[in-house]
């Protein structure tokens, strides 16, 4: 597969720059989601020695035998919450109807400021390894920082006041996952992918992917496949159908998957990616931007609650009969 060219977005002008600066900036951000709905961002302001030692800790975590990380899965799957075995989603169900199961595993972190305060669901937190819980905390932290960061250069994007979102994304729903792509010892069953294609479901996706084979693939308006290329210190920024709403699809929500390595390699192909899938206060009414809609061009979609919005294409895209079980 050829590569898309997905825009390198430097960031240092928006961080540090003046007011001309950082329109600069957010101009080629959204000139990028107008075309692809992807970009990548560097100098984004991410402690890069954190971002490893999430890595590190997490990949440990999905060493462990099976049994020992089902002592950390909900009860009840459906709450998304904890360690998800494989076999527990088919994303692209969410789309075609019944697909077969992907072949990842994760491990999911939700509502971690509302946990914190006292209001929200519990997560469960892995014991092992002892770094976990603080390497999440303050990963989720940076994310945080982040988040409100992009929607600020967001809103200048989109013709809007910079502190347009900022209510909204105050507390956001901010859903950490890191995915586990395990070696493939069996030839996958016809049709099964890492992760099915899919379009994200809510605001923006905050992607840091390593090298392993086995990757990020894009789909152009011409229904052909492009591998997405591996920035150092970089993070793959990309549009979900909420914020796609939100926009009056000026933004685009493309579709997406991880493809599985090739039978012939030899060595590992384990893969593990860390995605932060964020979007407004679950109590926000997403309605057309005022800079997204005019007579010529109407309003495309009514209004939607944010989270009962993605509740329902998560739910859509459980497989409650995991492997296994």
């Amino acid at each position: 597969m050829t590569s898309l060219h997905i825009p390198v977005i430097d960031m240092t002008g928006f961080i540090h720059g003046d007011a001309a600066a950082r329109r600069q900036v957010a101009r080629r951000f959204g000139e990028a989601f107008e075309r692809t709905g992807f970009c990548t961002i560097v100098n984004h302001g991410v402690d890069d020695a954190l971002v490893t030692s999430v890595y590190d800790s997490a990949k440990a975590f999905f060493q462990f035998a099976r049994d020992q990380k089902m002592a950390w899965a909900s009860p009840d799957l459906k709450q998304r919450r904890g360690y998800l075995p494989m076999g527990v989603e088919s994303v692209a169900a969410t789309l075609h109807g019944e697909t077969p199961p992907d072949l990842c595993e994760a491990l999911v972190f939700v509502a971690l400021q509302s946990e914190r305060n006292g209001t929200g669901s519990r997560n469960f937190w892995p014991t092992q390894p002892a770094s976990l819980t603080t390497d999440i905390n303050r990963y989720f932290d940076a994310m945080l920082a982040l988040t409100r960061r992009l929607m600020r250069m967001s809103a200048l994007a989109l013709d809007l006041d910079e502190d347009h979102f900022d209510s909204g994304f105050e507390e956001p729903a901010l859903t950490l996952r890191f995915v586990n792509y395990p070696d493939q010892e069996q030839a996958p069953q016809a049709g099964q992918l890492r992760y099915g294609a899919h379009h994200d479901y809510g605001g923006l996706t905050i992607l840091r992917q390593d090298t392993a084979p086995g990757g990020l693939q894009i789909c152009d308006q011409d229904g052909q496949w492009h591998d997405a290329p591996t920035t150092g210190k970089s993070f793959v920024i990309n549009v979900g159908d909420l914020m796609a709403r939100w926009t009056n699809d000026r933004w685009k929500s493309t579709l997406h998957r991880v493809i599985n390595p090739s039978r012939a390699l030899t060595g590992s192909t384990q893969r593990l990616s860390m995605v932060a899938f964020t979007g407004p206060r679950d109590d926000t009414t997403v309605d057309c931007l005022p800079s997204c809609w005019s007579d010529s061009q109407p309003k495309k979609y009514t209004p939607v609650s944010a989270g009962d919005y993605v509740r329902q294409k998560l739910l859509a895209s459980m497989n409650l009969t995991p492997a296994g079980k």
